[in-house]
């Protein structure tokens, strides 16, 4: 078996116990935008040939979202260098923003509207916000 990158047993079983979507930040937001009467996709594919998921995609309107994680998309606010395997977990979360930034850039070339939010943001104001821009990208042109 090869050497594990977490720095004890336990700090294992607390990484490996985080969960990948339906944070609880998604679940909030996800319950204002559908009770404000909006459907969406959760944690799909915006692009059939881009490995990225979105936490929420509203297709028709070719909006992305996601809700980034403070420790693991390194939010300049909150983010705090552990002390344990410093090395491994900052080279993680740099490649996470490096990811992140690409994602972005590539959805945006193709169409797409990108919205990211921090995890620590107020869940209503976010919600108002995807909901504002997908009704205005569902809005003809006129």
């Amino acid at each position: 078996m090869s050497q594990s990158w977490a720095s004890s047993p336990g700090a294992r079983a607390t990484m490996r116990g985080n969960r990948s979507r339906d944070t609880k930040p998604e679940l909030l937001v996800r319950r204002l935008v559908h009770a404000a009467g909006f459907r969406y996709r959760v944690s799909a594919r915006p692009e059939a040939d881009l490995r990225r998921t979105a936490d929420l995609l509203f297709r028709p309107a070719r909006v992305a979202v996601f809700v980034d994680g403070c420790f693991w998309h390194g939010c300049p606010e909150h983010y705090i260098r552990p002390k344990a395997n410093d090395g491994y977990w900052s080279g993680k979360v740099a490649r996470n923003r490096e990811r992140d930034e690409e994602t972005t850039r590539i959805l945006t070339e193709r169409g797409w509207t990108v919205l990211r939010f921090w995890e620590h943001e107020d869940p209503a104001e976010v919600a108002e916000r995807i909901v504002a821009v997908v009704r205005r990208r569902r809005t003809p042109a006129g």
